[in-house]
């Protein structure tokens, strides 16, 4: 047997490249002999945790994952597949890029959009809808400023180029993120019932093709790289960010989905992370069957690319497809038309391995099960600790809390804090608009609301997690993850049917960290019970942490974002947010607790980083949800907004702004007003009813068990609190516009 390299293989060689010394032993013992350097370098990325999920797959599979309306479950395809009526159904699906933008974040971005997108067509879908979640450091920071512009830049220049509207998300700005940011990207994508194909390598003796762009060095030893902490020199591993070409995606798109209707394809699967290694394994693990294939067929950017470069190569906008075999010219047909690669590259086999051969010499050979999530790769269970730093949440005390006199003031400075300010600055850079689904664009709404065409009905898609939660109580905190998406599906005329999930922690090897993790996941898995929203996959993102000069490592806050997909059966009764017309109601939903927990509030007005995660009720949340839908679906409520971030000032503002109108409401006499106005408790919404229908609305909350309060009402477009003209609080949208704009461009 041949090998490209003349490096000696050893366990220090094995180390160099990701794995322990132990992986190396049984890799040796799989083999039953020493791998050459080919058949290492596979095994190194299909093990690292970006592709195998090795110190986290015994704690997936505690998550919910069956449902009356799933058709493809956690792990089965590329992305979850759920019934959404009339024949139809919608793929979904959110992914992580967070070190390739770190390092590069103009194409981190814009790959891992063009990658999650690919997960959605791959089986046949067609998107229709992307959204995602960032996080970024201190924006004064003049790095936060680079990364935060080419992000954006990103993801706004590919989806607007492939022709997929950005119709939600979130940004959040922390120091905990200053050097590792997130970029979590999701796609929600449409397709007939039966008219899927499945990432399978199904009929030895049937030809395999890999379809797109020509393979080059980018991205090489990508997963790996996704695979470890960040550090000062990071930079350096500038190769291992791919090079994405939105309009050679657009032809990928466009031909994989003809060529699929022609029904000549076995199976397909996007060549994502480690490449033509991940795809040949995956799919051949999947029906059992093996593949031989010769690397020298490999349509490629450089001539003097090495096989194992080649195997590893994550280069942007490539497909492997397994056709039936003597239907070879349709998909050649195909593919022509569109201008696009499309050589035959090998064949499956019934051996069981993948043998993959350059100069017509075997260059590696192993077997594919050993490879694979669920097969033969490692799986640990890490040890866990409780964090230090939860010995100073415990000691917050709302009492030792000054309540301040000038209300007025806290208000603007809150609303001129990063993650709080409009962020039109960046969403103004996103087309929201191309395909003409989206129904949120001028009237939005807690969800994006994504009608499907030919149909009465409208998808509600959002992505959420509030981290500071999370790292205050991992577990209570990514409850509320769950319990804020399906708020804000409810509140949008939604019905929460399925979540995706995108889990952002520190180190495994830590034990703090993973046990934020463990807890993360326990949480999850209650609230999605409680909320019959399964888990349709995802994936899990390790290793965001940083690094520094002198050895100080800091992880980033741990952030288990939620993407939820929900249903509106009836597109005439969506919901938006904003406040309709004078005179209206303004009413509180929910009960109302004294909490400052974890608030903006505390952040930014008395700098209290450690405090307790916000009230919450799990009970309660299920109540309020069907409460809303319920007003919402009898034309009791005009407008509702969720409390989340900011607390009910923030929310009201929120409203009045997306409304064109004003508000005047009275505080309570019950508590504190800071808390009142800026608390953070959970459970709560403000929704707006015309006079005639206040009757009928609380008599439907006080038959669903939902406390409330009448806070007052909409007015022209003045604020007025407690009687007092908070005037120069106007011209919010401008402000808010503004605020980040100046932040960013200084």
């Amino acid at each position: 047997m041949a090998a490209d390299s003349n490096i000696n293989v050893d366990v220090e060689v094995a180390k160099n490249l990701g794995l322990t010394s132990d992986e190396y032993d049984r890799i040796v013992e799989i083999m039953g002999r020493t791998p050459n350097f080919n058949e290492l370098s596979i095994f190194s990325v299909m093990w690292s945790e970006h592709c195998s999920y090795k110190n986290s797959i015994m704690w997936l599979k505690t998550l919910p994952r069956d449902g009356e309306r799933l058709l493809v479950g956690a792990g089965e395809e590329n992305a979850g597949l759920v019934d959404i009526g009339e024949g139809l159904a919608c793929a979904f699906k959110i992914e992580s890029h967070n070190h390739p933008s770190a390092i590069e974040p103009y194409q981190g971005a814009a790959t891992g959009v063009g990658g999650i997108h690919r997960d959605i067509f791959t089986m046949g879908a067609r998107p229709i809808a992307s959204l995602n979640s960032l996080r970024f450091g201190d924006p004064q920071l003049a790095h936060t400023k680079h990364l935060v512009a080419g992000v954006v830049k990103g993801i706004g220049d590919y989806g607007n180029c492939f022709g997929v509207p950005v119709v939600g998300g979130e940004v959040y700005f922390h120091p905990s993120y200053n050097q590792n940011i997130l970029v979590n990207a999701m796609s929600v994508g449409v397709v007939k019932v039966g008219e899927t194909v499945s990432a399978s390598a199904d009929g030895p003796g049937n030809p395999v093709f890999i379809v797109g762009s020509a393979t080059g060095k980018d991205g090489i030893h990508g997963a790996t790289f996704a695979s470890a902490d960040l550090t000062e020199d990071s930079a350096e591993d500038l190769p291992a960010v791919q090079v994405g070409d939105p309009f050679q995606e657009k032809l990928l798109l466009e031909a994989s989905l003809e060529v699929i209707a022609t029904g000549a394809v076995v199976g397909m699967q996007d060549m994502g992370a480690a490449g033509i290694t991940c795809s040949t394994s995956e799919m051949s693990a999947k029906s059992g069957t093996g593949m031989r294939i010769d690397l020298d067929k490999v349509p490629t950017r450089q001539s003097d690319m090495k096989p194992w470069e080649i195997l590893l190569s994550e280069s942007q906008e490539r497909m492997l497809i397994v056709c039936h075999k003597g239907r070879e010219q349709e998909l050649l047909a195909v593919f022509d038309k569109w201008d696009l690669e499309c050589e035959q590259i090998g064949e499956v086999t019934d051996t069981g391995r993948l043998e993959f051969y350059a100069g017509g010499e075997v260059v590696a050979d192993v077997p594919a099960e050993p490879l694979v999530l669920g097969g033969g790769a490692p799986v640990y269970e890490r040890e866990t600790r409780r964090p230090a730093y939860l010995d100073k949440v415990e000691k917050y005390d709302i009492s030792q809390v000054p309540e301040p006199e000038d209300l007025l003031a806290v208000a603007e400075k809150l609303f001129k804090a990063p993650s709080l300010v409009s962020k039109n600055w960046i969403t103004d850079q996103y087309d929201g608009t191309v395909r003409t689904n989206s129904i949120t664009e001028n009237q939005p709404s807690d969800a994006a609301l994504v009608r499907i065409k030919g149909t009465g009905k409208a998808l509600a898609v959002t992505t959420d997690c509030n981290s500071a939660y999370v790292y205050a109580d991992p577990y209570v905190g990514t409850m509320i993850a769950v319990a804020e998406a399906a708020r804000n599906i409810a509140c949008s005329g939604g019905e929460p049917v399925a979540i995706t999930n995108c889990l952002n922690f520190g180190n495994p090897y830590n034990p703090e960290a993973f046990y934020q993790f463990v807890n993360a996941i326990k949480g999850m898995g209650e609230a999605c019970r409680a909320f019959n929203t399964p888990v349709t996959g995802g994936n899990v993102s390790f290793y965001n942490q940083s690094q520094y000069e002198g050895g100080r490592i800091e992880p980033v806050y741990p952030t288990p974002t939620i993407g939820m997909l929900g249903i509106v059966d009836n597109i005439k009764r969506t919901m938006s947010l904003s406040f309709k017309e004078q005179g209206d109601v303004i009413y509180l939903l929910g009960d109302l607790v004294e909490d400052l927990g974890s608030s903006e509030y505390l952040r930014q007005i008395h700098g209290i980083e450690y405090s307790t995660v916000p009230h919450f009720d799990l009970e309660q949340e299920q109540k309020l949800h069907r409460a809303i839908l319920s007003a919402i679906r009898g034309k009791h409520v005009k407008s509702a907004h969720d409390i989340s971030d900011g607390g009910l000032f923030q929310s009201l503002c929120e409203s009045a702004i997306a409304g064109g109108h004003g508000f005047s409401i009275e505080t309570s006499e019950e508590m504190r007003k800071d808390a009142f106005l800026f608390g953070e408790a959970q459970g709560r919404v403000v929704v707006t009813a015309d006079e005639s229908q206040t009757g009928d609305l609380e008599d439907l909350l006080l038959e669903h068990g939902i406390g409330f309060q009448v806070i007052g009402r909409v007015q022209g477009d003045d604020i007025t609190v407690d009687g007092q003209d908070w005037g120069k609080l106007l011209a919010w949208d401008m402000r808010h516009h503004d605020t980040l704009a100046a932040i960013l461009e200084s």
